[in-house]
């Protein structure tokens, strides 16, 4: 993404009453001067706080679907979806420094009222989608290692915003080591149960390669956009324009190139991990499920009975449900900070964070009350993917907003993305638009 270093005077400027999450903003400090790994080490944390959402409990239940039914097809899914998860965070990052705007700033200032509250409104709809998701997970993980029942573990997951709470009172650094011991957590659990599954390599990767059985087989397209949706949130990109603002980087020119470019390996290798993380949930899913004529597991809970039968190793089931927990533990304080970040960006509210995630999180326990107490354990099952495919639907709402901010050099200044970057992040976001509108005729013609 080339900068053009001429047009750097001409970026317009917003004047805004607060900076994006005022409490943190540029709290964190950057060494001036160091060698480059202590530079690094200071812009380290964004990416893996945005990261949590490319491995919520939303993709665990699209990764198991798809791994179980498809075997390793829609690995190729789990790719591109990353792919293009690091291309719009990258976008994300360039916006919130160049500017000094997060997403939803940016919406308010550069769009009429009506469309910049219709914005907030369709984000707020994937912020309680994705909060479903982890309501569902947290709960199903409760009851697999605790054995409480679905209900009452959902209910127990309303306690979270104090954990939220005390996290953010402890400094945001702290905040962003929390996240990522739990993601070292995810990542150790699946490592052990990867290595216990054994997949044949040729097909896993054959798996990574595009398939015609992705786009002509009606279910796997529904499962393959429900990976979409799990994969590039529409929330993140909100959230990691906010985020990035906390490191008090020199507002220069220099100071901001550095800036984004450590911001963006920061994003990257986070999201690197991330890919890794969910092609393992589906490679296990696939070997372990799949392999064995087991191809109708599309529930975490028959997941977890299954796995240690299956792979002769007692405690894989634990290590499963273990980050399972880590995960929806970690989504947590991630859907805090967004919703927080396009309440203030959009509408210019602002509420206590333990506030602002009690109303959110109660929104999300309704529904899965409602369905476990009518349809039982297979009944959330159904409503975990359906979260994931509502999530895909919002991402139009996010993705060409940021696409046309970043393309525009009135607002970017030096900071504009080149004539190739642009291409391809329409490319993304008309994909996305696409594969919405095909699903959609799809399920009206069910």
């Amino acid at each position: 993404m080339p900068d053009h270093p001429k047009s750097c005077s001409n970026a317009d400027t917003v004047d805004l009453a607060a900076p994006s999450l005022p409490e943190a903003y540029r709290s964190v400090a950057v060494p001036a001067g160091r060698v480059g790994w202590q530079r690094f080490l200071a812009f380290m944390g964004p990416g893996y706080m945005v990261s949590v959402g490319y491995m919520d409990p939303g993709n665990w239940a699209t990764d198991i679907a798809g791994g179980s039914r498809f075997g390793y097809t829609l690995l190729a899914v789990i790719l591109l979806s990353n792919l293009m998860a690091i291309l719009l965070q990258a976008l994300s990052v360039r916006l919130g420094i160049a500017t000094g705007l997060d997403l939803a700033q940016a919406c308010r200032a550069r769009y009429p009222k009506v469309l910049a509250i219709t914005l907030w409104i369709a984000c707020e709809l994937a912020i309680v989608a994705c909060d479903l998701a982890e309501v569902i997970g947290t709960a199903i993980a409760l009851q697999l290692l605790f054995g409480i029942p679905l209900i009452v573990g959902a209910m127990i997951t309303a306690l979270d915003a104090f954990l939220v709470l005390l996290l953010m009172n402890r400094g945001f650094r702290f905040l962003e080591a929390f996240v990522i011991a739990l993601l070292v957590l995810i990542a150790g659990c699946f490592i052990v149960q990867i290595v216990a599954a054994a997949p044949p390599v040729a097909a896993v990767l054959r798996g990574f390669l595009p398939s015609s059985e992705i786009v002509t087989n009606r279910e796997a397209l529904y499962v393959a956009i429900g990976i979409i949706g799990a994969t590039v949130m529409p929330h993140n990109l909100y959230l990691h324009s906010s985020v990035v603002q906390t490191r008090a980087y020199p507002k220069t020119r220099e100071g901001r190139r550095d800036a984004i470019r450590w911001a963006t390996i920061d994003s990257t290798l986070a999201l690197v991990l991330a890919l890794c993380v969910n092609a393992a949930i589906l490679i296990v899913a696939a070997a372990t499920f799949h392999d064995t004529g087991h191809t109708n597991v599309s529930e975490i809970g028959d997941a977890f009975r299954l796995l240690s039968p299956l792979l002769g190793i007692a405690i894989a089931s634990t290590l499963f449900a273990l980050a399972l927990l880590a995960s929806g533990l970690n989504s947590t304080v991630t859907a805090t900070l967004a919703g927080q970040i396009v309440m203030e960006g959009f509408v210019q509210w602002r509420m206590p964070a333990w506030a602002r995630r009690l109303v959110t999180r109660g929104l999300a326990i309704v529904p899965v009350v409602i369905v476990t107490a009518l349809y039982g354990e297979h009944g959330t099952a159904h409503l975990l993917v359906l979260s994931q495919v509502i999530l895909s639907m919002q991402l139009p709402f996010a993705v060409i907003p940021l696409a046309q901010f970043v393309s525009d050099r009135r607002l970017m200044g030096c900071f504009v993305i080149g004539r190739w970057t642009k291409l391809l992040t329409w490319a993304v976001a008309s994909l996305i638009v696409v594969l919405n509108g095909k699903l959609l005729v799809d399920m009206m013609a069910t």
